[in-house]
């Protein structure tokens, strides 16, 4: 899962989320710097990514259908494809408007600032001006998406080839990602637990 997934599994505990919504950026030990709950968001971002890795068929069937087009990348754009997938659906897994929910992600996000590594604090400007989480819900938003990591990271720059397959394959990505969605928020007992204004 990218950012949403691993933001809405944090429920309404704006340190647990903090945690969760940087977990890839610390790594080993690191994460005992932090307050106890950052640190629980960094476990359980974690938990997330090690059952999306060995325990989905679901996710895996996205990943699968990546591979020829991104090989060992495949499984970092299977998780911006689960985001979008979430975005579409969000109704499913909230009561709360996207946009709402998005608003209060990035309050409680700046409200521990401190708390972010500088690698974060980098991005997050970018990722509050640009509406990341809510642009995940259209195809130009995993676009630009997938084009910033292709320019950022290792990621090879087949965008175009991945948004093609996106829209021609829609129905597969949403079938596996529904199913897969489901799946891991029942794993982790997530209820309707997010910001209700």
């Amino acid at each position: 899962m990218n950012y949403l997934g691993h933001i809405l599994l944090s429920g309404n505990n704006e340190q647990l989320m903090t945690g969760n919504f940087i977990g890839d950026y610390v790594k080993g030990k690191k994460y005992h710097d932090y307050p106890e709950e950052i640190q629980r968001g960094i476990i359980l971002h974690r938990k997330i990514d090690y059952f999306t890795d060995h325990c989905s068929n679901n996710w895996k069937n996205i990943r699968e259908r990546l591979k020829p087009i991104y090989g060992r990348y495949a499984g970092v754009v299977a998780d911006l494809f689960a985001d979008h997938i979430l975005a579409q659906n969000w109704q499913s897994f909230s009561h709360t408007r996207l946009d709402h929910y998005s608003k209060w992600v990035y309050a409680a996000l700046l409200h521990n600032y401190n708390y972010l590594p500088e690698r974060v604090k980098l991005f997050l400007p970018y990722l509050i001006q640009h509406r990341r989480l809510q642009s995940y819900k259209y195809n130009n938003g995993i676009e630009m998406s997938l084009r910033i990591m292709s320019f950022r990271t290792s990621l090879p720059d087949k965008t175009s080839d991945a948004i093609k397959l996106l829209e021609n394959e829609f129905e597969y990505f949403e079938k596996n990602g529904m199913l897969f969605l489901n799946e891991i928020v029942n794993h982790f007992n997530i209820d309707e637990n997010v910001p209700t204004s």
